[in-house]
């Protein structure tokens, strides 16, 4: 699917899958020999010319292909295949290149590399993401609508408020996305077993060296079998289209013709139904669940993946493989969504007003129970306003035509009384200003 001629764009985008496809995972794995190579070189691990040659003619464009995926299945890996054909290019020189390095130390290395560049594409697309959710949070700060709890009208909000409970969970992305790079962003070099004893004394400083060249961390320890920051970004984006999939929900259900509150950017033919005209489907709401739910998949596997054996797992590596670059293109394709859906996004007001008044005032009971209780008590004044509300309910009434002929309430709240508290406008509470305290938080 990630990879289909057909489904590739609306599931994934070509500038993540260019950070994980083929071309850019021999380029991260030459980068990294390369560049040990270098380091090596001005340490005088190896001949500093051998280091000069291997940087000038070790070329992931030229590899043959079909070649490493033949030797590859045979090795289980594609390090090895890899040094053959970088060798050859390099002449005699090439006999120094992968000197004191292990296969996962060039994998691993390479995998946080293209870590770092998918999550400068998932940073700059939730900083986008946070200005399209300001922006409507701030235009419809004022809009009153229903809030719903458990599917049903709880109080009144408006929908700036519901835009704004959004924006604090991709503000919290943002900040966690700071927070994880230290942790996750640590090459690795160790060799054999990860104490890097065939370079001797000068082991250390080789993995020093080569961290700066490649402007990386350094761990103080070789983390072979301590998958914990690379899980630790999947489940980051888990996180993340997490959050999406909440906002999908919430716009596919807002967009049902019982609702029709809000509608996903109008495009000729986008979500038409090949049988029924008059079909308007939520799709990129479709695609962005759809990606939380698989994303949540790949978290579950990466946590699985960090029960390792020893010093050098045995199979719980390959895990990764898949989940990694899954995870961020999937990622990316499911914010590509958001992006596109929320910047367009259409709201009717004027249907939020009148789902607003659907229950002929139910929906402002509580506003009347506060008003009602310092005259006979909140427990007194909650089971009166209850039977009101049975009353209004059962007979199709407004509930302030039973307010105005219950004496229990007439008597303490007149007329004029009764309209300000069934009027939903009247009780966003500190809706308003919420949206104004969440669009200056940590922005």
């Amino acid at each position: 699917m990630l990879e289909s001629s057909i489904f590739k764009d609306m599931f994934g985008t070509a500038a993540m899958r260019a950070v994980f496809d083929d071309a850019a995972t021999v380029y991260r794995y030459t980068e990294t020999e390369i560049a040990l190579a270098k380091v090596q070189g001005k340490l005088g691990v190896i001949p500093a010319q051998a280091a000069a040659v291997i940087a000038q003619k070790a070329d992931s464009s030229k590899l043959d292909m079909i070649e490493l995926k033949r030797e590859t299945e045979i090795v289980g890996y594609p390090i090895l295949p890899l040094v053959h054909q970088l060798s050859k290019m390099c002449g005699s020189e090439g006999e120094y290149l992968h000197w004191g390095a292990t296969t996962q130390d060039i994998m691993d290395t390479a995998t946080v590399l293209q870590v770092r560049a998918g999550l400068e594409i998932i940073e700059a697309d939730l900083n986008e993401l946070d200005q399209i959710l300001d922006a409507l949070a701030a235009q419809y700060r004022d809009a009153p609508m229903a809030g719903r709890t458990h599917l049903q009208h709880a109080l009144p909000i408006t929908f700036g408020y519901k835009v704004a409970v959004w924006l604090l969970m991709i503000r919290r992305h943002r900040e966690r996305l700071l927070q994880l790079k230290p942790r996750v962003l640590i090459g690795q070099f160790g060799g054999a077993a990860g104490t890097l004893a065939s370079l001797g004394s000068q082991g250390l400083a080789v993995h020093a060296a080569l961290m700066t060249e490649l402007e990386l961390e350094a761990a103080p320890v070789t983390w072979h079998v301590a998958r914990d920051g690379l899980t630790e970004t999947i489940q980051f984006l888990a996180l993340v289209t997490g959050s999406l999939g909440k906002i999908a929900l919430d716009i596919m259900l807002m967009m049902t013709n019982e609702l029709g509150e809000a509608f996903e950017p109008f495009v000729k033919g986008r979500g038409a139904s090949s049988t029924m005209p008059q079909k308007r489907n939520p799709i990129s709401c479709e695609l962005m669940l759809s990606a939380s739910k698989a994303v949540r998949q790949h978290a579950g596997l990466a946590l699985d993946a960090m029960v390792q054996d020893f010093e050098r797992a045995t199979g719980p590596w390959h895990i990764e493989w898949a989940a990694i670059p899954e995870s961020f293109i999937l990622t990316a394709g499911a914010l590509h969504q958001a992006k596109f859906m929320l910047s367009g996004l259409e709201v009717d007001t004027a249907r939020m007003l009148k789902n607003l008044d659907l229950s002929g005032g139910l929906i402002v009971a509580e506003a009347v129970m506060m008003g009602l209780a310092p005259f006979i008590g909140r427990q007194t004044a909650h089971d009166v306003v209850y039977d009101a509300c049975r009353v209004a309910a059962t007979k199709g009434l407004k509930l302030a035509e039973v307010l105005y002929t219950d004496e229990k309430i007439a008597g303490k709240l007149d007329r004029a009384t009764i309209d300000r508290l069934c009027d939903p406008a009247n009780y966003l509470g500190a809706a308003p200003e919420m949206v104004d305290r969440m669009r200056a938080w940590k922005n």
